[in-house]
């Protein structure tokens, strides 16, 4: 007799099996397959002891590690847990549809596909427009996001998790109303302008 192994499912509630990522470039970086399915997003792997081993990161979890930012918060992982534990149901709630798909498109939206950086010869220095790598795509699209969502909730009676939500959606959805839309056609204008 085989025992079937039981889905995995974050929070034990949304599944992994039907999330894809719709950008080719993005594939390997956003881990989302049932290789990286986990029921919390809390694994205490060691992703930045090698380089490029965080694209293994599931993405979750590399929102929850996002969400601990500023002195106050380092360290409060669980506490970050739960607010994406609730941002997702929020997510639930107002779309309809399963949060971590959701998430992906937000990450997918949220990165700067190009960018400018600074080029110095002599005493002169110019910006040179570069292109984006994928990794750097998702390292960005999650900060923003997550910045976003602080911000909205700083001195505000809206909770993080709320705002997170909302940054989420907005993000997932393309709205100009989303702080990482902003920011990243703010950076592709400015590198426009330096081709």
């Amino acid at each position: 007799m085989s025992l079937s192994k039981p889905e995995v499912k974050l929070f034990g509630k949304w599944s992994y099996s039907t999330v894809e990522v719709k950008d080719l470039s993005l594939k390997d970086y956003i881990s989302v397959s049932q290789d990286h399915a986990q029921y919390l997003p809390h694994s205490a792997g060691r992703y930045n002891a090698k380089r490029f081993r965080k694209q293994h990161c599931p993405i979750v979890e590399r929102l929850v590690n996002s969400m601990m930012m500023h002195g106050r918060n380092n360290g409060k992982k669980l506490l970050a847990v739960r607010i994406v534990k609730q941002a997702f149901e929020l997510i639930h709630i107002m779309t309809k549809e399963n949060p971590i798909q959701v998430l992906v498109d937000a990450v997918q939206n949220g990165g700067p596909r190009e960018d400018s950086t600074r080029i110095g010869t002599a005493g002169v220095v110019r910006r040179q427009a570069v292109d984006v790598s994928p990794l750097r795509r998702v390292n960005v699209a999650v900060y923003l996001i997550c910045m976003g969502a602080r911000e909205a909730s700083f001195r505000t009676i809206k909770s993080l998790a709320e705002c997170l939500a909302d940054e989420i959606i907005n993000c997932a959805k393309l709205s100009p109303n989303s702080y990482a839309i902003k920011k990243k056609d703010e950076v592709e204008r400015v590198s426009k302008a330096n081709r």
